[in-house]
């Protein structure tokens, strides 16, 4: 059956059909993945230098083909606008072909590479000259791996060189020793403070403590190199974390392992009896990385001694000047400190008003576990200048560490964009929903408020105490061989590929599309705001915070919802109603409902999942909504790509890139633009979002910054504040799926909720719930029955002409003649009159 997942044990017929990558029996129309370099083959001849002209898609700015000059030299592929800017060394980016999964589609002459990091889609015009970049792309691939496993360390110099040392670099400089520093000194010095300044000069301890930082330096950069030779020798065919498959016995072969970026090191493992030349390879390889091992963990220990060397000096210089400050405050304090600090206090006194700021800047920028909401004061730098003027003198935005400090924050250039972001073949776009449906969303959201406020939803879902721990551990997930499953699925679409249960986390999409509410209190407080300015920065932090619960789960997907599955949630503590429901299962499209007294939001969102080798991105297509009745304010804006890397081996990590523009249908009088930066694991601006607010007439009015997962600022560094940030994650939350306290609840059923859900209630799926107990055997039998309960539905409907509609949802046009899914406006009374315990299903979901 189509989608159905099917399971082959290892032998000798299986083992050669499972396990082949390469052209045999490959769709002009599907996508190839390229073998790479085999065990025991060696002696690649160095390829020739191939150039030319290939079509390369971006993300944003400028969507779509564009047209790029590409250089193929010794496996790496370089790439700019033109051949003089490649001449000038002016390059746009660079490709290591040989640590990247490389696939091509004939008809379509189209070849991506994914390099974990990034996903290149190029394209080519001609055939001939497609034809020619795959061969000299094949031969400069094998030629680079086969590089890569003789000798990784020269590899890894070529491809990371070390950083030049820079004298600036170090944390300060050693000060040379001068024993006449007394009298040089001025005569306006204190007894106190020339006793500070000769510790400070004639210390011969902190010199040392500067030349062992110097050296301890040195061996973090060589730490670092060593690094970078472990992890190409990872990702090459001879790591040990490599996923391994054992061949029967009687092949009296020893395990082989492979590795995503080269699948097909072993195609013909039953016929292949491997003479000792052939695996001294594969032992040379491990002997480098033991030895690689070994210096790492030896330098490892010279670095920690160096460390505890400096701080025990610091530590003992740290005494002596608290002894010399403690007898500087027993003496008498000469007459140009009392003068000095004299001043001082006239000077603070006459700026009360700059005291008055400064306390309260200290004290809405202390981060706590809770929404940090305040009123954004614009700087005068910030009022009335255009964009086009301050992007000038504007550089990248580098965050610190900890959000909570800004000292090393610069101004940050909103319009600037890697041209490494990759796009997807669908745009996402803002549409202008048509105004009835506004309007009819705030006459329910009156109905609905005025029942919270009667008690009409009395019973479990307005409950204070909620739970705080899943009933069991997410499941162990290493001996899932997720590329049996997925490379046969290269550029696809993964929504119609059945995984296994172990891989999903105990909640739907959804119940996702709830979480987005976590932080409602931000659409609260824009609710209360009277600035239309503030109110458009609330909205957009409300827009980012829907990302922050997504950081710890990488390692597991939501249940795909059955056609008509339903989902509701009622929080009396956030003050709103929320439901949700399955309106299309191919293409699946989600929608969502949520009132509040203060806010009314809605969505429908369609996904696509595609897998590119290494990396599964998330496309979603559709349009965000949200009204605040007191002002009249529609906001209507689009969601980013979100990728998924390292899906085969290595630890996984999950990032949002692109674009989100906000606006008031009602009113143009501002605008805000958010990006999500896109960044790598190892680089220092992961998960940065940038972005600022402007007028009509394109002045910036606040501008914004910060990280999805940490929190976002508004304002210039170091006086930018606060204006959400996540709360705390739950204890051993590492062991139950990354799961934030909300989403913690989203799932619980208790007795009295029973009988006032629908039945197509997502808390009712068997297959979650047993996931959710730790009941494997059970949830992956009945994720089985229930996939083929709604193929057997599809079926029939085909067959029949017949038609599933929704239950809570209507397709409705907006202005720009585009589709739309909306509430009907009939859930919460067909909850409270007759009850869906009390209604007819024609249909039965599980």
């Amino acid at each position: 059956m189509v989608g159905q997942l099917c399971w082959h044990r290892v032998t000798r017929d299986s083992c050669r059909k499972t396990y082949h990558v390469g052209p045999v029996q490959q769709d002009a129309d599907s996508w190839e993945i390229i073998e790479g370099l085999k065990i025991g083959q060696s002696n690649v001849q160095r390829p020739d230098k191939h150039e030319g002209f290939m079509l390369k898609k971006r993300k944003w700015p400028l969507k779509g083909w564009h047209k790029r000059f590409f250089v193929l030299d010794n496996g790496i592929l370089k790439y700019s606008k033109s051949p003089i800017d490649i001449q000038k060394g002016k390059l746009h980016g660079s490709i290591d072909v040989g640590l990247s999964v490389m696939s091509i589609k004939k008809r379509a002459r189209r070849i991506d590479l994914d390099t974990e990091e990034h996903i290149y889609h190029l394209k080519v015009k001609s055939q001939d000259i497609f034809d020619a970049w795959v061969s000299k792309l094949r031969h400069h691939r094998l030629y680079r791996q086969n590089e890569i496993v003789r000798s990784p360390r020269e590899a890894t110099m070529r491809t990371f060189p070390p950083p030049a040392a820079k004298p600036s670099s170090l944390p300060w400089q050693p000060v040379a020793p001068n024993n006449s520093s007394n009298s040089s000194l001025p005569a306006s010095y204190s007894n106190g403070q020339s006793k500070v300044a000769a510790w400070l000069q004639e210390s011969e301890e902190m010199d040392k403590c500067a030349e062992e930082l110097a050296r301890c330096q040195s061996n973090l950069t060589e730490l670092s190199r060593l690094l970078q030779s472990l992890e190409i020798l990872q990702r090459t065919q001879s790591a040990p974390n490599f996923t391994e498959m054992q061949v029967p016995l009687s092949t009296s072969m020893s395990p082989i392992r492979l590795h995503s970026s080269n699948p097909n090191l072993c195609a013909e493992l039953v016929d292949f009896q491997p003479p000792v030349s052939r695996l001294t390879d594969s032992g040379e390889c491990a002997s480098d990385y033991i030895k690689l091992q070994e210096e790492f963990c030896t330098i490892a220990q010279k670095v920690h001694s160096l460390l505890k060397s400096a701080f025990n000096t610091v530590a003992i210089e740290k005494e002596k000047i608290k002894q010399i400050l403690s007898d500087q405050e027993q003496s008498d304090q000469s007459a140009q400190i009392n003068s000095l600090r004299k001043s001082l206090s006239q000077a603070l006194s006459q700026n009360a008003e700059l005291r008055t700021r400064l306390n309260r800047i200290h004290s809405e920028s202390v981060l706590t576990e809770q929404v940090v909401s305040v009123n954004i004061i614009s700087t005068p730098d910030e009022m009335g200048i255009p964009l086009t003027q301050q992007a000038s003198n504007e550089s990248r935005l580098s965050m610190s560490e900890s959000v909570s400090e800004f000292f090393d924050a610069q101004e940050v250039l909103l319009s600037a964009s890697s041209s490494e972001n990759e796009g997807s073949d669908d745009e996402s776009y803002v549409s202008d929903v048509s105004d009835n449906i506004s309007e009819d969303n705030a006459s329910v959201t009156d109905n609905v408020s005025r029942q919270m406020a009667n008690g009409d939803f009395a019973g479990c879902a307005f409950r204070n105490g909620r739970r705080t721990c899943l009933p069991a551990p997410c499941p162990d997930t290493s001996n899932i061989n997720l590329w049996n499953i997925l490379r046969n699925n290269i550029g696809k679409d993964l929504s119609k590929v059945s995984m296994p249960v172990e891989l999903n986390e105990p909640l739907n999409t959804l119940q996702r599309m709830c979480e987005e509410l976590e932080y409602s209190e931000l659409l609260d407080k824009a609710a209360e705001t009277e600035d239309p300015f503030e109110r458009m920065v609330l909205v957009a932090a409300f827009a980012v915070s829907g990302y922050s619960s997504t950081y710890y789960r990488a390692g597991s997907k939501p249940f795909n919802p059955l056609l008509g599955e339903t989902y509701e949630c009622i929080r009396e503590d956030k003050g709103f109603c929320f439901f949700s429901e399955q309106v299309s299962h191919h293409p699946p499209v989600s929608a969502c409902h949520c009132e509040s007294k203060n806010f009314t939001f809605w969505q429908d969102v369609r996904w696509k999942n595609k897998f590119w080798g290494k990396s599964m991105e998330i496309l979603p297509i559709g349009t965000v909504n949200l009204t605040i009745p007191r002002f009249g304010d529609h906001y209507e804006w689009n969601k980013v790509t979100t990728c998924v890397h390292n899906i085969l081996s290595g630890r996984r990590w999950i990032e949002h890139y692109g674009e989100i523009t906000i606006r008031n249908t009602k009113s143009s009088a501002c605008l805000c633009k958010l990006t999500f930066v896109k960044g790598n694991y190892w680089s220092s601006n992961v998960n940065e979002v940038q972005g600022f607010v402007m007028d009509q007439e394109g002045k910036v009015i606040h501008r914004l910054f910060g990280k999805w997962h940490e929190g976002l600022y508004c304002g210039v560094p170091p006086s930018a504040k606060c204006v959400w940030r996540p709360g705390s994650m739950p204890t051993d939350y590492e062991l139950y799926y990354g799961f934030t306290r909300f989403a913690i609840e989203l799932n619980e059923l208790c007795p009295e909720l029973k009988d006032v859900l629908p039945r197509t209630d997502a808390r009712f799926r068997p297959d979650q719930r047993y996931l959710e107990e730790g009941n494997l055997e059970m949830a992956s039998s009945e994720k089985q029955r229930i996939e083929d309960l709604q193929r057997t539905r599809r079926k029939w409907r085909e067959e029949n002409d017949a038609k599933q509609e929704p239950c809570f949802f209507k397709k409705v046009v907006d202005a720009n003649h585009r589709e739309r899914w909306v509430s009907n406006n009939t859930y919460w009374e067909l909850r409270k009159n007759p009850g869906f315990i009390n209604m007819e299903y024609t249909v039965s979901l599980w």
